[in-house]
């Protein structure tokens, strides 16, 4: 029996060899490298961009992008940092953080269905308004301290634990539910979509809804991370965000994808900048070229491949 691969998948497959590729080199030239303690850190460094990324892949596949989500990482740290440097108990900060997040999200997705306007214009004019906040709430990074983050610094896996558990929840909706296949059905062709009946306008305000839901958790994230609001957080992660989507295998066209592919995109994300901080010598910036290389790289297999598969096919 033949086995045969769907074009699909090619993109996806590549980024999961890549991954085990890296993590396999990795292995061999640093013993200490392939361990449960590594991978735990892998998750926990990199949960803030893996959460934000998460969003992010819900825009993409229906054809759109989103380019606040760093910006409201870092408006979400210095809200709740000044929330809880008032004295607001954790249990409240953070779900109103959270509800400010997704309402930013709701808000552009609105004004992208209701005035059909391109979504990298509008959230590039949410990036410039959430950073401008960001700073009118505080222009200096404020240290968060409370019982609550007392308690959760010392348990840094709590961050990989909201990853991992993100991460399957959004797996269930994008391939499980109604609303995930409205989500490639729009990114597949948006005519088709209004031609089949579905909600594409409300389904847009969703979709950018759970991009400003996960960039706000990110934001959370980051504080327990990191405990501390700081205006300038994450800035540039958007752009990282969108590598680990691509890389991950979805198109930047919209209708194909998974997010099991970010995961893996992350990952790769995440080693590399790992083995750059294991090797000692070689500058950061080593991490941005070997991440452009890769994109370019992954850009160039998704044209080569030609995927022309059903565009609404949920995998």
């Amino acid at each position: 029996m033949k086995l045969r691969i769907s074009r699909t998948h090619v993109p996806l497959l590549g980024g999961l060899v890549v991954f085990l590729l890296l993590y396999a080199a990795a292995s061999i030239y640093f013993p200490n490298f392939f361990s449960w303690r590594v991978f735990e850190d892998l998750l926990t460094d990199n949960a803030y961009l893996g959460l934000a990324a998460i969003g992010m892949t819900f825009v993409i596949l229906s054809g759109g992008i989103d380019l606040s989500v760093g910006a409201v990482v870092g408006f979400t740290t210095v809200l709740i940092g000044m929330l809880v440097g008032r004295h607001v108990a954790a249990w409240v900060a953070l779900p109103l953080a959270l509800m400010v997040g997704t309402a930013f999200g709701g808000l552009m997705g609105w004004v992208i269905a209701e005035f059909e306007l391109p979504p990298f214009l509008v959230t590039l004019a949410g990036m410039f308004l959430a950073r401008g906040m960001a700073y009118v709430v505080s222009r200096k990074s404020v240290e968060i301290s409370s019982p609550f983050y007392d308690a959760v610094s010392s348990r840094p896996y709590v961050t990989a634990v909201v990853f991992v558990a993100t991460l399957l929840v959004a797996i269930y909706v994008l391939h499980f539910r109604a609303f995930g296949r409205a989500v490639y059905a729009i990114g597949g062709s948006e005519q088709s979509a209004l031609l089949m009946g579905l909600p594409v306008a409300r389904t847009k305000v969703a979709i950018y809804a759970v991009s400003g839901f996960c960039a706000a958790l990110a934001g959370v994230v980051h504080t327990i991370y990191a405990p501390s609001g700081d205006p300038n957080a994450a800035i540039g992660l958007e752009l990282d965000a969108i590598a680990a989507v691509v890389i991950g295998g979805t198109l930047l066209t919209g209708g194909v994808g998974y997010v099991a592919g970010t995961f893996v995109g992350v990952l790769i994300l995440g080693i590399i900048q790992t083995v750059i901080n294991f090797q000692g010598t070689l500058n950061s910036w080593w991490t941005r070229i070997a991440v452009g290389v890769l994109l370019m790289v992954f850009i160039l297999l998704q044209k080569v491949v030609q995927v022309r598969a059903p565009r609404a096919a949920s995998g």
